[in-house]
């Protein structure tokens, strides 16, 4: 059991008791969008419609009472508040994300490693 390598995978996201703020799923919608420049693009790289893509960018905002995207030259970059919390979020996560690899290594015999993510 000792050559067995396990991925460590959290799942951490922080909402209100108004809805969703940020967790995974926006995270990596925030970086394609930053990537391609294009919510279209971003939307289709995870596989969904440009709609819901839409849908939960508009509900972050909506909760946090602020823009996270604003216009660009062909499509959409994030704004400075926006850059903040993701790079906040990503910094967060990555933390504990560390530690929760530190930890599965004294719990559990086999090689713990993160999650690095697809693509």
């Amino acid at each position: 059991m000792k050559n067995l390598k396990a991925v460590v995978r959290i799942h951490l996201w922080i909402e209100s008791d108004k809805g969703m703020i940020l967790g995974p799923g926006r995270s990596r919608l925030i970086e394609y969008i930053e990537k391609y420049g294009s919510l279209r693009t971003a939307a289709k790289k995870m596989g969904i419609s440009y709609r819901a893509a839409w849908g939960r960018i508009k509900k972050t905002e909506e909760v946090l009472g602020y823009k996270v995207l604003e216009k660009a030259p062909g499509g959409y970059q994030l704004s400075e508040l926006g850059r903040e919390l993701h790079d906040n979020y990503i910094e967060w996560y990555k933390r504990l994300e560390n530690y929760a690899v530190k930890e599965a290594k004294e719990f559990f015999p086999w090689k713990s490693m993160p999650y690095k993510g697809s693509e």
